[in-house]
């Protein structure tokens, strides 16, 4: 079988979903690897290395053309779906649960779709996880976005003209993303604290030398390991738990999200205005509609005096360890639904089941035809 690898086209990505690496170990399991040209350049990895890999350089268009899957990082574009060819396979994050019309553009080109970012938490999928290897990227990234935004250092300083403080940091959402970030404020010098609505982490958070405020969540659960939308009675309890630290943080990371909805609002404009002069807010569920209430996504807002910073998962700023684990992360998907080099289809497997969203022009959901 074929696979392309395509360039990826949204803005600011500068990753890519196959390394010359990873290009190497899929020619050696049988299959031929074409790479649209220039693909890899923002990650450091140039149209030779592919080569040297074994992997040929085409255009876009021979791709789609001439290619049984086709792989990218971020969701397909209306322009890229009207171009596949019944019975050509997709592999990225297509995030199907808020993007229902493209599926139906899937399932009317006969095509069949894979979706990475539905890979289930267990065990067995770790590795295929690319949620948790990018927002461990991202978790990272936020803080030294915010440590280079803040107009304080980080650590307890001791000087001839005195004593500086260290930092407060303050995460909301205690999942991989949340605890890379706890894990480097601390190793930074600041003060952190963290909550989360799944009581569960709480052990996790202080394990890595964080003050984790406990909301108590009234039967509220995660679900699939994935936290879910709280009441509107835990969100004004978590409100007031939490809006004296809130108050006094110098950062404030937001990574609440739910998979296929809006991102939980957790800090609204009246909270903003209570900050302290100067904090930084840096919001990684921009893209789902933010956690802070005055979020834009891809632009820095000062509002109120505080600066709020909507992003996503931020790992293209590290496009290169980026790519390298969502390749791995691919790889490892890949030799799990294929034998040979032929397709396995066995839905009966649980991660097959809930990855494969189009099925030779049909929808599935939840295991059944829709």
């Amino acid at each position: 079988m074929i696979i392309g690898v395509l360039k990826e086209t949204q803005k600011g990505d500068k990753r890519v979903a196959i390394t010359p690496k990873i290009a190497q170990q899929l020619i050696e399991k049988g299959f031929e690897v074409r790479v649209q040209e220039d693909a890899g350049a923002n990650s450091s990895y140039k149209n030779s290395d592919y080569s040297k890999a074994g992997a040929s350089i085409r255009t876009k268009n021979d791709l789609f053309k001439n290619t049984d899957i086709l792989i990218k990082i971020n969701p397909f574009d209306n322009k890229e779906l009207e171009k596949l060819k019944k019975g050509q396979i997709i592999i990225a994050q297509l995030f199907h649960k808020s993007h229902p019309n493209d599926m139906q553009i899937i399932a009317k080109r006969g095509a069949t779709a894979y979706s990475m970012d539905a890979m289930p938490r267990i065990s067995r999928a770790q590795d295929m996880d690319v949620l948790s290897s990018q927002n461990n990227l991202a978790g990272y990234k936020a803080v030294i976005k915010g440590a280079y935004e803040m107009t304080k250092i980080f650590p307890l300083m001791m000087t001839a003209a005195g004593t500086i403080s260290p930092a407060r940091v303050l995460v909301y959402g205690v999942g991989v993303a949340g605890l890379q970030a706890i894990a480097t404020a601390k190793r930074l010098g600041a003060i952190v604290e963290a909550t989360d609505i799944r009581t569960e982490t709480k052990e996790q958070a202080e394990s890595l030398g964080a003050k984790f405020i406990l909301v108590d969540n009234n039967g509220e659960e995660s679900e699939g390991g994935y936290a879910k939308v709280a009441s509107e009675d835990y969100a004004k309890r978590q409100k007031e738990a939490v809006d004296k630290s809130l108050f006094k943080a110098d950062l404030v990371i937001t990574t609440a999200m739910v998979p296929g909805r809006r991102s939980p609002l957790l800090i609204t404009e009246d909270q903003v205005k209570h900050m302290q002069n100067g904090a930084v807010i840096i919001d990684l569920a921009a893209a789902q509609g933010g956690n802070c209430e005055l979020s834009v996504m891809n632009k820095t807002v000062i509002e109120h005096g505080v600066k709020i910073i909507g992003t996503t998962i931020a790992p293209e700023s590290v496009s290169t360890n980026a790519s390298d684990l969502y390749a791995k992360n691919t790889f490892n998907y890949i030799v799990h639904l294929t034998e040979g080099d032929h397709f396995k289809w066995d839905l009966e497997d649980q991660i097959t089941d809930e990855t494969l969203i189009v099925y030779n022009g049909k929808i599935r959901q939840n295991g059944k035809i829709v």
